[in-house]
């Protein structure tokens, strides 16, 4: 062949690979629009023009509050409020002229006002949701382009168009970390696209993925994809829907297509296709499993646009007064979270793998359920819980109570825009429209949304409370116990108590005695200032009830609840310290024993396993002492074992407690094991008494994709004070003091003392152990932690940052890239998740002493109605007349005063005396244990007055608002009060 035919061949051979890369590449181009920016704190004039001089501003990496310094030093309400300015220089990639440009914003607080080249492009000011703009005819493609954002995070901001403020810009929950606080990115598509789902500024809803027509056992279900596609330019086109399917490890599962359509210049169509796919992995608690969803245009089977989705799959129902999740039985157990889900001296600016990290936590301690509070999280822990299996229940925005108006309609547009921009998360099955109850007008207003905008979701909607508003699809109250035989009813927050995590008892430095500190607002605090042996054994004595009444206990159940809160928080605090301590894990996410006592309570999707055992505290006590030991365990029964000595069986309570008085302390292995009442042993753990401090040791966790060198990025380092052996010493308080070098920030820690220790490099351990951040640099490096401490052998720990490219201000690097679903649970499993503890008998109808017409209330199923006499002990009776003849065992009531008040009753079958004794106070019900009788009538007779429980303070919280103890009714203050809510009669099964 001659030179000129094998030049030839060659230029014509890559004209062809270069017309092939053009017709197969996908135009659309997402970057990270993180890095390169500059931040000024205070007002300044011209900040938004083009040439302004910014070289002396403060250069850093989004996301960042310019007032993170503040994020645990201050309290919630003083964290500074300030107008701030960013800007940044950027350029866009080649071949970018004639493109659709969009910015993303996750999200600022609390308004801003964005500039492009020095032109005005648009506010946003709810301080929640994600917004976007099109800035495609304001920016040079070929040159530099600035863009510029006045924020102002003002506790009192006011919406220009309505001079309205916002209910949820709180002091008192919504913690104030100002400025672009979470993620932003950069989108180039082609002119015919696929939307983003950003309606507030855009108009636009995206894609909408979804799963129907499930078969969980054959593993099969019908895969929808729709997309919003725009046709942007001068031609009609003729598109062809293509959807790819791939697994989690990337392997193309199916490909499915729908008939060309025609979309017009200028018309907005959505494009749909499904396909019947088998062989699926549910999403599943414990089990992120993800695909992606690869959604394309083809126009003359030409690649015009590619999207790539992440989504999980699953089934959700909600009936029988629970929660179905593919077909199985699930209880909810959980936290009620701050959405900040701060972080000391950061905020909630955190890395994504660090989201990863503290929301898979929760998961490790048996949670399912995460209520976050009062406003949408923002996407990155949102889609955080897709990865580690955590189910969400996502509010839009909202306060304490309903409201009306502007402020209604507020809350109804950030709801709107949180469901468009959320909807293909797995994770979320409930959508909270309140923090409160809302009308039933209004849920009727926010159902009509969510079914216009996610019809086929498979989530809730529903509020706190709701118990009778039939268009709430779920409901419950905090603190106290709902049942339900229709919608799932679960406590919104069951228990709120506050601990440090130092305070481990009043014989452990720094010997805290339980319940010792300040009033609060004028009122005794204890609760609010325990330690953690009273902390962790509250949760057992709260969650306990929830779970005598759970699924598999009868017709009426409930569907669990959520303790508030997961990590201490920089918000409504009542304890002695200025920030929320409720978290069962400090807010450097050290786990408190509570977390290991859920743990143990929560194994199990509906019943417990046998298997957890966790014994609190720990084993380093002085000579002479002598205490209560306390295990939480499954098991039947459990025995205490010092030395390989047996010091007995426990004292069972409260289902999962079992407590060992007055056990002397001597050094050595405290060890506890767990049996079934025939005496088979089912688990066991110990406690070791560790030896004199000696050293120290650091742990460092860190992005599993590598540390990051783009200024965001930070490593997680634990500090711990260890014997000779290795051995955490649990006591320890030691000093240590640290030293850090090479291209890292140091955030540091947090530890009770002066500011709370924010910012310091002089840090106590606090039971033998801390943890500090360190945050990337943008340049890569090494970094050295060193560690010392007086009177101990130093630490010290390298770690190494890798680079990251940017180019023109843009990364490839998206912040969550690298970082793996958690599947540690495993799928759904098969079979029934509990074990039926007793059935419902049917009670078809009542007659009473007084108000005979109102008896039915007494078993309506709705708590918030009730039969009460006129006050009267000869009328203080009710009669129940059942569906059939049966064996009675137990009984069930809600009595009015549950919290407050006991009662002598006595119950009797068919006439014959099967319970005479005194009811209990409790979080809502009260069950009689009844001498086994068959027959079809339960008589329930008041026997004497009522008795105001001891020292009962139920009445009225701390802020001055009443609780919860039923319905008020004056009959009740008289000697022959007796008033029924709800009462259930059961046979065993």
């Amino acid at each position: 062949m001659s030179h000129k035919k094998l030049f030839a061949l060659i230029v014509s051979t890559l004209f062809c690979l270069q017309a092939f890369a053009q017709k197969n590449t996908p135009v659309r181009t997402s970057y990270n629009f993180n890095p390169g920016w500059k931040l000024y704190v205070g007002d300044t004039t011209a900040a938004e023009s083009i040439d302004f001089n910014d070289q002396n501003w403060k250069s850093i990496t989004l996301p960042h509050a310019w007032n993170e310094d503040e994020a645990f030093k201050k309290s919630i309400e003083e964290l500074s409020t300030s107008i701030a300015w960013y800007r940044k220089h950027f350029k866009l990639p080649q071949n970018s002229q004639n493109q659709k440009i969009f910015l993303e914003f996750e999200g600022i607080r609390q308004a801003g006002e964005f500039y492009l080249n020095g032109k005005f492009i648009g506010r946003h000011e709810n301080g929640v949701m994600a917004f976007g703009f099109d800035i495609s005819n304001l920016i040079d493609p070929e040159k530099e382009n600035v863009i510029a954002v006045k924020i102002d995070n003002a506790w009192n901001y006011k919406e220009k168009a309505t001079n309205s403020g916002y209910q949820w810009n709180d002091r008192n929950f919504n913690a104030n970390y100002g400025g672009i606080s979470k993620n932003v990115k950069l989108h180039i598509t082609g002119k015919v696209y696929q939307t983003l789902p950003l309606y507030t500024t855009l108009q636009t809803t995206g894609n909408y993925i979804y799963a129907k027509d499930f078969n969980i056992d054959q593993k099969s279900a019908t895969i929808v994809s729709q997309s919003e596609v725009k046709n942007e330019s001068s031609e009609a086109s003729t598109i062809t829907y293509e959807v790819v399917l791939k697994d989690a490890e990337g392997k193309t599962v199916k490909i499915f297509a729908a008939a060309p359509q025609s979309v017009a210049p200028g018309e907005t169509k959505i494009l749909k296709a499904e396909s019947t796919v088998s062989g699926l992995h549910f999403w599943s608690w414990g089990y992120g499993y993800l695909y992606t969803v690869t959604s394309r245009l083809k126009v003359n089977g030409n690649v015009v646009d590619e999207l790539n989705t992440q989504t999980g799959f699953r089934k959700a129902e909600f009936k029988n007064g629970m929660v179905y999740l593919n077909d199985r039985v699930l209880m909810m157990k959980g936290y009620a979270q701050r959405s900040s889900n701060e972080w000391p001296a950061i905020g909630l600016s955190v890395p994504a793998w660090l989201s990863d990290y503290s929301n898979q936590l929760m998961v490790e301690s048996n949670a399912n359920l995460v209520r976050w509070m009062h406003i949408t999280p923002w996407k990155q822990d949102i889609e955080s819980c897709d990865r580690v299996g955590l189910i969400q229940a996502m509010p839009a925005g909202d306060s304490e109570k309903d409201v009306t108006g502007t402020r209604w309609d507020q809350r109804k547009t950030v709801m709107r825009d949180a469901i468009i921009y959320n909807r293909n998360n797995p994770s979320i099955l409930f959508y909270e429209c309140g923090n409160e109850s809302i009308s039933a007008e209004h849920m009727k207003e926010m159902k009509a949304i969510r079914d216009t905008y996610d019809p086929y979701g498979n989530r809730a909607i529903g509020s706190r409370e709701m118990l009778d508003i039939p268009e709430a699809e779920y409901g419950g109250e905090m603190l106290y116990i709902n049942k339900s035989a229709t919608k799932p009813l679960w406590s919104m927050e069951y228990s709120r108590d506050e601990t440090l995590r130092k305070y481990w008892d009043e014989f452990s430095p720094p010997y805290h005695k339980n319940g010792a500190g300040p009033q609060y607002k004028g009122a005794d605090a204890s609760d609010y200032n325990r330690n953690m042996d009273s902390h962790a054994i509250e949760d057992v004595i709260r969650w306990n009830e929830y779970y005598q009444e759970r699924p598999g206990t009868g017709t009426r159940v409930s569907s669990g609840g959520v303790n508030i809160i997961f990590s201490d928080s920089n918000t409504h605090h009542r304890g002695e310290e200025n920030y929320r301590r409720s978290g069962e894990v400090d807010a450097m996410r050290i786990p408190k024993d509570g977390f290991f006592a859920h743990k143990v309570m929560w194994d199990g999707w509906v019943d417990a396993k046998k298997e957890g055992i966790y014994i609190i505290g720990h084993w380093n006590y002085q000579k002479g002492i002598k205490k209560n030991i306390y295990v939480v365990s499954a098991g039947d029964k459990v025995e205490l074992i010092l030395n390989n000595k047996s010091l007995g069986f426990g004292q069972k309570s409260d289902g999962f407690l079992f407590t060992f008085n007055q056990i002397a302390y001597s050094p050595g292995i405290l060890k506890a094991v767990s049996y079934t009442s025939t005496g088979k042993k089912l688990a066991e753990t110990q406690l070791k008494t560790s030896g004199a401090p000696a050293a120290l040791k650091l742990t460092a966790m860190k992005n599993p994709a590598g540390f990051k060198a783009d200024g965001a990025d930070v490593a997680l380092v634990q500090v711990e004070v260890v014997d000779q052996n290795g051995n955490r010493c649990p006591t320890a308080l030691n000093t240590i003091n640290f030293e850090l070098s090479g291209p890292a920030e140091w955030r540091g820690g947090l530890a009770q003392g002066p500011d709370n220790y924010i910012l310091s490099k002089v840090l106590p351990v606090e039971g033998g152990v801390n943890r500090v951040l360190i945050r990337s640099l943008t340049q890569a490096g090494q970094i050295t932690l060193n560690a010392k401490a007086d009177g101990l052998k130093s630490a010290s720990i390298a770690l190494a940052t890798i680079p990251v490219q940017v180019a023109g201000g843009l990364s490839k690097s998206l912040p969550a890239d690298g970082l793996k679903s958690n599947l540690s649970k495993g799928e759904t499993p098969k079979g029934a998740s509990f074990t039926a503890q007793r059935k419902s008998i049917k009670i078809i109808s009542a007659e009473a002493g007084a108000n005979n017409n109102k008896a039915q209330l007494s078993y309506d199923d709705n708590e918030l109605s009730d039969w009460v006499n006129d006050g009267k002990m000869n009328t203080a009776w009710i009669k129940y007349t059942l569906e059939k003849a049966s064996t009675v065992s137990q009984v069930a009531l809600k009595l009015n005063g549950f919290r407050s008040k006991t009662y002598p009753l006595r119950i009797s079958v068919d006439g014959k005396e099967v319970f005479k004794g005194e009811s209990k106070t409790s979080l809502g019900y009260f069950t009689a244990t009844c001498k086994p009788t068959k027959g079809k009538t339960v008589t329930i007779q008041l026997l004497g007055s009522g008795k105001e429980k001891e020292n009962a303070v139920v009445g009225v919280e701390m802020n001055g608002k009443k609780l919860d103890d039923g319905v008020s009714r004056t009959e009740m203050k008289q000697k022959g009060g007796l008033s029924i809510i709800e009462a259930e009669v059961y046979e065993q099964p």
